[in-house]
């Protein structure tokens, strides 16, 4: 298991991988464009190669693209699927181009309620964005459930792959607050069981390619995306060493998104995530089947 955080890369691509050397991350997440503007970033071969360069003697085994939020490749309106689709495209492109796992993406919004429909929407949208770059993985994220954001249940991100493709790029990446708000249990070995297999019956736990480790404000099934630093939340301390150790999530990249420096993630929480891993594996090797 790869652990890190969500990193800035302002002032160059290059700054991001040392932003993550500095809180000891081995995984980082990046927006390749600013989170607020349709603008894509244009990367030079130098700065690409600047990032390489300076990978190779850092702690940093593994890259995220997180797709910015302006996306709703669900949209009914044109204008916002077509930008959607330029700006997808491009973040897929640049991950390719510097060796990232995968693009993460929440998947759109069926905002008039018709969850069907807006499914076949962003499916093509994403099947589009994948025609035109090579490589670089889509990693659909679940979501909490809110406001008719698509990709709340396992049945719902299997539906979005089949209508994107099913391409082998396509992928899962599962954040632990989403799938609590969303009702899905994760705080306990028998809850987490059931949860996976859930998602091994409608996905496929071959497509699981990323996490991000939230913890969340808000409780069980609550479809609020509220977001808490490691161990300060509804799924707790013990909670997250539960899904920290599940043998299943082994090798994957997993990002913390908030974290207890006003929000941002420090090098402390990193290292309660290392912790909180190392004490569910004690706890599962210790049980009378584990």
């Amino acid at each position: 298991m790869l652990i890190g955080a969500h990193v800035s890369p302002a002032g160059g691509l290059y700054k991001a991988v040392e932003r993550g050397a500095e809180l000891g991350a081995e995984t980082i997440q990046i927006f390749n464009q600013s989170p607020r503007m349709w603008r894509p970033t244009s990367y030079s071969d130098e700065d690409q190669a600047r990032f390489a360069q300076a990978r190779v003697d850092s702690p940093v085994q593994a890259v995220l693209i997180h797709a910015v939020y302006l996306l709703n490749c669900a949209s009914e309106d044109p204008e916002i699927a077509a930008k959607s689709l330029t700006s997808l495209t491009h973040s897929l492109r640049v991950g390719a181009a510097i060796g990232a796992s995968g693009v993460v993406l929440h998947p759109g919004s069926a905002k008039t309620g018709e969850v069907d429909a807006a499914i076949r929407r962003a499916g093509k949208v994403i099947a589009e964005a994948l025609a035109e770059s090579e490589g670089c993985e889509l990693h659909l994220e679940d979501t909490a459930g809110a406001g008719g954001t698509l990709g709340r249940s396992f049945a719902e991100l299997a539906a979005l792959i089949d209508a994107g493709g099913g391409s082998e790029r396509l992928g899962l990446c599962l954040d632990s607050c989403h799938l609590l708000a969303s009702g899905y249990e994760v705080r306990t070995v028998d809850g987490l069981e059931r949860t996976l297999a859930e998602c091994d019956a409608e996905v496929g736990l071959e497509r699981l390619r990323s996490l991000h480790l939230n913890d969340s404000l808000t409780g069980l099934g609550s479809n609020r995306d509220r977001h808490a630093a490691p161990g300060a939340g509804e799924i707790g301390a013990e909670g997250l060493a539960v899904f920290l150790s599940d043998p299943r999530f082994a090798g994957l990249p997993v990002v913390l998104e908030t974290g207890s420096a006003d929000g941002a993630v420090a090098a402390a929480d990193i290292q309660l995530a290392h912790e909180l891993r190392n004490r569910g594996v004690s706890i599962r090797e210790a049980a009378p089947n584990g």
